[in-house]
């Protein structure tokens, strides 16, 4: 079982952070100013956990501060920021003078992971990235990228990327994206349409 990590420093937001994903950080409210100075200066990391309109979730993402973009005299910064670990939110700790916690990282479930299924979840995120991009990745850069990598790199809705962060199953995760995948290659196929459809003064039904 994993150990605990007492009076980890947290940072609600409104974003769901990834393992592997980076992401840009503007920091600007006093008691993070002191929260992110204080992991700089200890070279540690904070917790991301997703402030949704139902309020803060039980499970986030450790993220380790990779660079910072600018320092301003007012001690403003902008950072960026990697996912690290999912965790569990097991109770909040209130006597800091910025959001804590004690959480626990989750244990990845040990499984064989099928390697027709990896092949298949890659295929779809080739096709995704073409047919957004018309850049095709080469299979070399596809070779061992995670469902948590590819879905890093895809701006997908907030619900669908907390589901896969509470996955504990890399089987499972693989096959959640392929389905994200389908869906958002549906998307762009159905703009498409619609594009066409709006430049002929036809009538599109949503």
């Amino acid at each position: 079982m994993p150990q605990v990590i007492e009076r980890f420093p947290l940072f609600p937001l409104g974003l769901v952070l990834l393992p592997s994903e980076v992401v840009p950080l503007h920091i600007f409210e006093d008691r993070y100013k002191e929260m992110i100075g204080r992991c700089l200066e200890d070279d540690e990391e904070f917790g991301v956990v997703w402030l949704s309109d139902g309020g803060l979730r039980d499970i986030g993402c450790s993220a380790t501060i990779t660079e910072v973009l600018e320092e301003m005299d007012d001690g403003r910064l902008n950072i960026l920021v990697r996912g690290s670990t999912p965790f569990r939110l097991l109770r909040r700790i209130e006597d800091l003078p910025y959001p804590a916690g004690d959480v626990e990282p989750l244990e990845e479930q040990l499984e064989e992971i099928d390697g027709a299924e990896a092949a298949q979840a890659h295929e779809r995120y080739a096709d995704l990235v073409d047919r957004a991009t018309d850049s095709r990745p080469e299979p070399a850069d596809l070779e061992g990228m995670t469902a948590f990598g590819m879905a890093a790199t895809i701006d997908f809705g907030l619900e669908d990327k907390q589901r896969l962060l509470e996955i504990r199953s890399e089987r499972e995760r693989l096959q959640a994206v392929r389905g994200l995948f389908d869906t958002a290659i549906r998307k762009l196929d159905y703009a498409d349409r619609a594009g066409e459809r709006a430049k002929s003064n036809g009538r599109i039904r949503f």
